[in-house]
């Protein structure tokens, strides 16, 4: 990853990035099938995600037609994290095996292990056969709505699709990693303005809390309205208190 590293640094043209070399393994953040029953018996409160969470190499997955390899610069932590790595509400495990009956692309997410991180910001390492508007080189950020395109019931509202996941719970190879798999329909460019760790921690609460008061999906809030917001120290919360 380092040969990656120094092109972001030097600022490497799209040309250069898309001859460099995709490495065989990378360093993720990850939860082990063989480990989901650890914390059995064990109360909530007393699970330790540092007992679960494993930082080493991973190999790399091979790419699909409509995804990128982003080398990430910055990522976060959610309560999804959390949950995968105390096996809670259940082990985000059989999730990923659902998803690898769908596709054969799909197959690759079932694994003894799953990369996690819903949230990252970086830069386009290599892209699919099938990716048109992004290159090599671009720097974005990543919201983790994970849907197919292909689906109709996504058309409308994704976040209703038939299929519709959070990439980095409820599917493999996610943000906390120095290599992640992503959707190209997931990638939107990283304002210039705001520094790796701010456009990588704003996508999942920022665009929950406004598809819910402002989209044309949700509350549709205007100026005047009387908002109760449930718990607004959280990130949703949070960026929820803002736009009231």
């Amino acid at each position: 990853m380092r040969h990656i590293l120094d092109a972001i640094i030097a600022e490497a043209s799209s040309e250069e990035f898309a001859n460099l070399s995709v490495p065989e393994s990378y360093r993720g953040v990850h939860v082990l099938a063989a480990e989901q029953e650890m914390f059995a018996g064990v109360a909530s409160a007393d699970k330790d995600p540092r007992q679960s969470l494993h930082v080493d190499q991973v190999p790399t997955p091979e790419l699909a037609p409509d995804e990128v390899y982003l080398a990430v610069m910055a990522s976060s932590i959610n309560f999804n994290t959390v949950w995968t790595s105390i096996f809670e509400p259940v082990s985000t495990f059989g999730p990923l095996k659902r998803l690898a009956r769908e596709s054969e692309w799909a197959k690759r997410h079932d694994r003894p292990y799953q990369v996690v991180g819903s949230d990252a910001s970086g830069v386009v390492v290599k892209v699919g056969s099938a990716v048109r508007n992004w290159k090599p080189g671009d720097r974005v950020t990543v919201h983790c709505n994970h849907v197919d395109d292909q689906d109709p019931s996504a058309h409308n509202d994704s976040m209703l699709a038939t299929n519709q996941r959070i990439w980095g719970y409820e599917t493999n190879f996610g943000g906390l990693a120095d290599l992640a798999v992503v959707k190209a329909n997931q990638l939107m460019p990283k304002p210039a303005h705001l520094t790796w760790e701010e456009a990588a921690v704003s996508a999942l609460c920022n665009s929950t809390s406004y598809r819910m008061l402002v989209g044309g999906n949700g509350a549709r809030m205007k100026q005047g309205d009387v908002v109760l917001i449930w718990g607004a120290t959280g990130g949703i919360g949070a960026y929820a208190a803002q736009y009231v």
